[in-house]
This record gives structure tokens, C-alpha cells and sequence, in this order.
């Protein structure tokens, strides 16, 4: 069977699509999950075209293959790891982008960065807001299939809040059309949000139409340091109740100490907790914030309108996970509770840490309460993986006890099936399961990732 799929590709794709040399197949079996253990595909298939995927996914169903689908392979929950026996379908050779100033919208394939959509947008005088961490390298294709947020979806909205329109082929090899181009649109259901987030579960996306948005105000920074990271939960509850900033982002003692390693901040040594804040509203929302966070108990705090310092520690920011991952191997949690729980969660997370002696790092866009504990540990040190297992389980269990999700911006993937029944529940997976028998009768797409 595995010799049958590949000619049946070879036949079809054209020349120099279709890869079988298992040297150049390993690179593409990983995402950056760090303990998941992908299978070994029978081929990949470099799509350049959605004729390409649609003569994939018509083959796979016609011989029961399984496939997944990748982009920059930056996902950190296992999303895009490969099954035993797949086709991995890479999306990244479809490149193509067409910004409509006029219209606010540009068109793209998914195998664009982030960066690239910002800059073919940055260069119509426009925006496209959506920023995850990892924005200069992963794919536009990714953020699709996760539903990726950022830093600034605080105040501007995650992926699938700009987009209007998708192309979309399904198992079967059908190529559909989702949405359109105009701002409002109710005729029929709304099927393009069902597939954004979908992990590659339902169909695989070939083109998008996103949402722009003009530039924002040049943007003032906060910066706020605690002596306890459950002040820094305080504060940052205080904060929302009070304005809405461009960004709100927290590091605990553990993050700032990794982050300081490698990209010194000059901060003083010892500090609990630090956050960032980032207002595109005027001076008078910066004061707000202070004052939210003085009233919560910051031990230092400054305000800078240089756009540069302002970049260089969201920057530092960015670089927590990265730097954390220097200490040893990591299982990037991506829980989120509502904003007044968030004192809750990091104290909780204190607690999992010191009751299975495991070091947790905590990060994340606080201004919505998506947080990713660190769970980082010796991967050659069968006990510290055992304790880093259950530290992992018990923290979306926090999360979920605290009226939470078990995932805010990463996907479900492989790392998180077993915890999708217990925050769903099992009416809600039936409902799940129906969607995905309707769309996907054979179960070729990405199975085992959620269903």
C-alpha cells in the first residue's frame, strides 16, 4: 500500500512535488512540541497550487491514507506532528499574496509568515493585527488551523476575527468557497469559523481573505515589577476593569530570570513578577494603568514613549519561551481562565509546582487570561518526565476548576486529546464527532488530533 500511494502521487502532482527520500521526510515530521513522538509518512506532498492538495486528499481518500497537514511546523501541541503512514501535506510553497487597499483586504495562500502579511500590508499603509509570539516564523496557514492569538488580542482580536473568507478543500478533494470579501454576511451558516481552528480536522485551507485595519497611534509602554506573582494577577484585573490596552503581558520570576540570561533588561535581580503593558489610547490611559498597578502593589514602575525601548521589552517577551527551553525540555501549557480568576491560576500553578517539584516558568497575554505555564523538566530523568506529566494534567485541571479552557491560542493536538472530553463534555463530543464524520467520512484528516 505505501509503494501504491506514492506512484498514484507521483503519477498525478507534478514533477518534483511529491518527496521520498526519508532524509528530507524527517524534517517535516516534528513540530515544536518537544515530547511528542511523531510517526514516519510514506511521502510529502510540497503542494505549490490547490490543485495540488485537492489531487492529494482525492488520493488519500481513495486509498485510506491518512494526512497531515503542515505549514512552518511551529505549533506546540503535536497539531502537525506526523502520523505513522501519513502523507504529510506541506503547505509551504503556496506563497501567493494580493493586498486590495481600497477594499481593506488582502488575499494569501498559507504558506506566508505572519511577518510577510504584515509587511504586504505595512506597504499599502495598512495593518494586519493578529501577532502571535512567534509571528516572524510561523505561517499564516498555522495560525488558521489554531485560531492563533498574540499579544495584541486584547484589544484587536485573534485570527479568526479577521477573516472573511476561505477557500477550503475537503477530503474528498472538493474545493469550496467560505464567506467572501464584504464586512457583514449572514447568508448561511458561517462555515469559515468552523474551520478556523479546526487543526486541519475538517478540510485543508488554500487561500484566505483577512481583514485590515489602518495603522494604530504610536503606542506607550508600561513596565511594572512585583515582589508576588499573584499581586501582578491582582493588578492585571485591575487593569482590564479599567481600560483596554493595545497589550498586557506577565512574567513571573522564573520567565524574567531565563529571559534576563540571555537578553538583560537591567532588571533587578529577585523580582516575582513582571508586567508589560503597551496603550494606543494616549497618556491618559497609560496613567490608568500605572495607577491600577501601584494600587495592586508594584514595586517599580516606569512609562516610556520611545518606540524602540518600548519594542525591545516586548521583544524580551517574546523570546521567554525560547530562552526557557534552554533550561531543559518544555510542555508549554496554553490554559486561560476568565480575568478575575487569574490571581487563582497563578497561585494554583505556584502550588503544582512546589507539590511535584517541577519548575513552572509562567508567561502570557494576561490582558485576556491566556496564560502558558512552562512546565520544563530533565527529559533523561524518567522520575522529573513522571512529575512533569502530572504537573502538566493538573494544571489544565486548575484551569478548568477555575471556569477556564484547556487551550487559548495553541490547538488541541496531540499533547491535549484526553483533556478536550473533560472540558467539552461528552454531548459536546458527540456534536464534534458528527461534524467531523459529515466532512470527513473516512477519517483521513489529521485523525487521533481531537476525535
Amino acid at each position: 500500500m505505501p509503494a501504491d500511494v506514492a506512484a498514484a502521487l507521483e503519477a498525478e502532482l507534478p514533477g518534483g512535488t511529491v518527496v521520498a527520500d526519508p532524509d528530507v521526510i524527517d524534517g517535516y515530521r516534528f513540530d515544536r512540541a518537544q515530547t511528542v513522538r511523531p510517526g514516519r509518512p510514506v511521502a510529502l506532498v510540497r503542494a505549490s497550487s490547490t490543485d495540488d492538495v485537492s489531487t492529494t486528499l482525492r488520493l488519500a481518500s481513495r486509498f485510506g491514507v491518512p494526512v497531515v497537514a503542515r505549514g512552518a511546523g511551529t505549533g506546540l501541541s503535536g497539531g502537525s506532528s506526523a502520523l505513522e503512514g501519513c502523507i504529510t501535506l506541506s503547505t509551504e510553497r503556496m506563497r501567493a499574496v494580493h493586498v486590495d487597499a481600497a477594499a481593506m483586504v488582502a488575499t494569501v495562500q498559507p504558506g506566508l509568515l505572519n511577518a510577510e502579511v504584515k509587511a504586504a500590508a505595512r506597504a499599502q499603509g495598512l495593518w494586519y493585527p493578529p501577532d502571535p509570539s512567534s509571528f516572524e516564523i510561523c505561517s499564516i496557514g498555522g495560525n488558521l488551523a489554531t485560531n492563533a492569538g498574540g499579544l495584541c488580542c486584547v484589544k484587536y482580536g485573534v485570527t479568526t476575527d479577521y477573516v472573511l473568507g476561505l477557500e477550503v478543500v475537503l477530503a474528498d478533494g472538493r474545493v469550496v468557497r467560505l464567506g467572501g470579501r464584504t464586512i457583514k454576511d449572514v447568508a448561511g451558516y458561517d462555515l469559515k469559523r468552523l474551520f478556523v481552528g479546526s487543526e486541519g480536522t475538517l478540510g485543508i485551507i488554500t487561500e484566505a481573505t483577512l481583514r485590515l485595519r489602518p495603522p494604530p497611534p504610536p503606542a506607550s509602554t508600561v513596565v511594572a515589577t512585583f515582589d508576588d506573582v499573584v499581586d501582578a494577577g491582582r493588578a492585571v484585573t485591575a487593569v482590564v476593569a479599567s481600560v483596554r490596552p493595545a497589550a498586557l503581558e506577565l512574567m513571573d520570576r522564573a520567565a524574567v530570570e531565563a529571559v534576563e540570561r540571555v537578553r538583560p533588561m537591567g532588571l533587578e535581580p529577585g523580582i516575582g513578577a513582571l508586567l508589560l503593558a503597551q496603550t494606543d489610547a494616549g497618556g491618559d490611559e497609560a496613567a490608568r494603568i500605572g495607577a491600577a498597578c501601584e494600587g495592586a502593589g508594584a514595586s517599580y514602575l516606569a512609562q516610556t514613549d520611545d518606540l524602540d525601548e518600548g519594542e525591545l521589552l516586548m521583544g524580551a517577551r517574546r523570546m521567554a519561551i525560547p530562552c526557557v527551553e534552554r533550561l531543559g525540555t518544555v510542555l508549554i501549557e496554553d490554559v486561560g481562565v476568565p480575568i478575575p480568576q487569574i490571581p487563582a491560576l497563578v497561585a494554583a500553578v505556584e502550588s503544582v509546582a512546589a507539590r511535584t517539584s517541577t519548575s513552572i516558568p509562567v508567561i502570557g497575554h494576561a490582558g485576556d487570561g491566556n496564560f502558558h505555564p512552562l512546565v520544563t523538566f530533565d527529559a533523561a530523568d524518567p522520575d522529573a518526565v513522571a512529575r512533569a506529566e502530572v504537573a502538566f494534567s493538573e494544571v489544565m485541571d486548575a484551569a478548568l476548576a477555575l471556569g477556564g479552557t484547556v487551550t487559548g491560542e495553541h490547538g488541541i493536538g496531540t499533547l491535549k486529546v484526553d483533556h478536550l472530553l473533560r472540558q467539552l463534555g461528552p454531548d459536546v463530543m458527540d456534536v464534534t464527532r458528527a461534524i467531523k464524520a459529515a466532512l470527513d467520512p473516512h477519517g483521513i484528516l489529521n485523525p487521533g488530533k481531537w476525535v
